[in-house]
């Protein structure tokens, strides 16, 4: 395999080894190899060896073996090459998500570690320490912790009925995980979610019988408290982490550490789901309505969509766990793909929706909330933390002319102006241009206003009608990850909520009519599990308490039944053709080229086109919606599309005051971009 983004390369190459190279090359190798004419070499990856072919003339050798080690595993190659196929993308993208690259010294360091592990010498860890792996007392499999005394299950799992549980862990079982949502305290006093527990209890389970486990969370957040509750469980060598946090030799040494035959349990990001683990048992996807499981490289490949492959490919356990199901997830249990593990007994927040009325009370409207909300809050900050969750950061999200209130936008770029204290100069959203000179451009005023409350502002109200209390900011500017169990109130941006030592003790939604505001497909979804993940840190009793909000949304929150707003959700996109109910591709490019490539779907069974319509100048963009069965046959035919529109020879662009650059076509399945505009 070249590593090569050029679409038309995107295939297996055949060369000779040179006998000089014999006793280097491997499946999986480092090698350099000569390309077409003029001298050109390029990278690339042996996949297969084999004998020599019915090919007549005289193959090219290859130039070099960069390194012996086998860094692309079999199975990553063969994941790499069905998720590329599946996506209409190039294999080569997939590879280098999952192949970090070379850093000499690490590899130096494995291998001599590797040499003195065959010797029956100590060996190291992923981090380089020198580590040991006894069998824990008990009888307990090397590297897993002991199960608590009289213990029936490791905590985590015994919220969940013994024969249901048992089944989940099976080899091969496919599952929709419904969380427990709550905080739970480790055995060193640490506070995690319950879901971490859950997770790090069935990745234990898996490491017990042999096998590797690969646990994928949307963000570091997620990952400290996972790495937190699987240090209850596993040896701290026998625990991967790879992230895009990492420098580059961290993350090549834990890629190593997962080319050894020792089962390992990898956490980490998105591009988790593509790491070589010998033996892989079992893969959690935690979150999966995240937007950060979304590859925004191409060929953009959600890890969803990456773990149903690899699990179909592997045979090993798939989970989705969340406190809410997305509809995509929900498509898989309504066809029976997925089977539902829920809690034993209902854990279930204490929900109260309320709406965003005026209040008489002086302090509640000072801090723009109901009576109910500021009770509850006043009533809870007497035994602990209270959460309050908004929905931007920053003091003001946007300004407005005090003279005419039209709304203020930057003279570069036209994006909105907003402010990020109280009193600062407003700037630009998108570019970062100071408003310091700005007119109106309808009155001619030179004064703003403010409009909107964000984290700041909220802070700053919640101060003066709470006197004496603390106020703690947790946003992207103030990432706070925890928080004592100390009275205080959190004021967070959604995502970015701080864990509490035993859970808060109450949690105001609130904004969430300006959630709800937001034109999108998934709108109510991505409320949904913005407000289960909030209330899931509150603790257990305490009320969460939803501000202006009705309808289905408060209903599912009071009732706690996400899993049947997904149903509603995912019925009414069956009777719209929307995503998931179907797939879909954008097809963008220059007019001719987007015609030519639909042309070439154009009399597949069940599909439709929406478009082409234009995006920008010169710039067009086809929509094909299609039945999932057919989704090989238009991934195909649109990657043929691709190959040519990059093969043909292009008019030169004439010249003038203006040129316009042509577009190369591209082309993105499951993009669902197009309906949440």
């Amino acid at each position: 395999m070249i590593d090569s983004t050029v679409p038309q390369l995107d295939r297996l190459f055949d060369y000779a080894i040179p006998e000089s190279l014999t006793a280097d090359v491997a499946v999986g190798v480092r090698v350099r190899v000569p390309v077409r004419s003029a001298g050109r070499i390029a990278d690339g990856f042996v996949v297969e060896i084999g004998p020599p072919g019915d090919y007549a003339g005289t193959l090219s050798e290859l130039d070099a073996v960069v390194s012996s080690v086998p860094v692309l595993t079999p199975d990553v190659w063969a994941l790499a090459r069905a998720v590329a196929d599946r996506a209409a993308g190039t294999a080569s993208d997939v590879v280098r998500l999952a192949v970090p690259k070379r850093q000499v010294r690490v590899e130096k360091a494995w291998l001599a570690r590797a040499d003195d592990t065959d010797d029956g010498e100590v060996s190291t860890d992923a981090t380089g320490e020198v580590s040991t792996d006894e069998a824990a007392p008990g009888g307990a499999a090397p590297g897993v912790r002991e199960r608590a005394p009289g213990k029936e299950s490791r905590p985590g799992l015994e919220s969940y009925a013994p024969a249901d549980r048992e089944t989940a862990l099976a080899r091969g079982a496919r599952y929709a995980v419904d969380a427990v949502p709550r905080p739970e305290r480790l055995r060193g006093g640490v506070w995690v979610g319950a879901w971490a527990r859950t997770a790090a209890a069935a990745a234990a389970e898996t490491l017990a019988r042999g096998e590797s486990a690969i646990v994928c969370v949307p963000d570091y957040r997620d990952q400290e408290q996972l790495e937190a509750a699987l240090a209850d469980e596993v040896a701290a060598h026998r625990v991967v982490r790879i992230d895009a946090r990492q420098s580059n030799p961290h993350r090549y040494r834990a890629h190593l550490a997962g080319l050894d035959d020792e089962a390992i349990v990898v956490v980490g990001n998105r591009s988790a789901v593509y790491a070589a683990a010998p033996r892989l048992g079992l893969m959690i996807v935690v979150d999966d309505g995240d937007p950060l499981h979304s590859e925004p490289l191409s060929p953009y490949v959600h890890s969803r969509d990456a773990a149903l492959v690899r699990s179909e490919q592997a045979g090993c356990g798939l989970w989705f766990l969340s406190h809410s199901r997305t509809t995509e997830v929900q498509r898989l249990v309504e066809l029976g793909f997925l089977s539902v593990l829920s809690a034993a007994r209902t854990y279930s927040p204490r929900v109260v929706p309320t709406a965003q009325q005026s209040s008489t009370d002086r302090f509640a409207a000072m801090a723009r909330i109901p009576s109910t909300a500021w009770r509850e809050a006043r009533a809870a900050l007497e035994h602990g933390p209270v959460l309050v969750q908004v929905a931007r950061p920053g003091y003001s999200p946007r300004t407005a002319c005090a003279t005419c209130s039209a709304a203020a936008r930057c003279t570069r770029c036209d994006g909105a102006l907003s402010r990020s204290r109280s009193g600062a100069v407003p700037a630009c959203s998108l570019c970062g241009k100071l408003a310091a000179d700005w007119v109106c451009p309808v009155c001619e005023g030179t004064t703003m206003t403010d409009v909107g409350q964000g984290s700041v502002r909220t802070a700053d109200e919640l101060g003066r009608a709470f006197p004496g209390v603390r106020v703690i900011v947790a946003d992207g500017t103030h990432p706070v990850l925890r928080v004592d169990d100390g009275p205080a109130l959190v004021v967070a941006t959604r995502g970015a909520e701080p864990l509490a030592d035993g859970g808060y003790r109450a949690v105001l939604l609130l904004d969430g009519e300006r959630m709800l505001a937001r034109e999108s497909l998934r709108v109510g979804e991505d409320c949904l599990r913005w407000w289960t993940n909030a209330a899931a840190l509150a603790a257990p009793g305490s009320p969460v308490v939803l501000v202006g909000v009705g309808g289905p949304l408060a209903s599912t929150m009071a009732t706690w039944r996400p899993a049947a707003y997904a149903s509603t959700e995912l019925a009414d996109r069956r009777r719209l053709r929307f995503p998931p109910a179907v797939r879909v591709a954008t097809v963008t490019g220059a007019t001719a080229a987007v015609e030519k490539a639909v042309a070439t779907v154009a009399g597949i069974e069940g599909l439709d086109v929406l478009g082409p319509v234009e995006t920008s100048e010169g710039v067009v963009r086809a929509i094909i919606r299609f039945e999932f069965r057919s989704g090989r046959e238009v991934a195909t035919a649109l990657r043929a599309a691709v190959i040519t529109a990059a093969t043909s020879r292009r008019k030169p662009v004439p010249r003038g005051p203006r040129p316009v650059t042509l577009p190369t076509l591209k082309v993105r399945l499951d993009d669902i971009e197009p309906f949440a505009e």
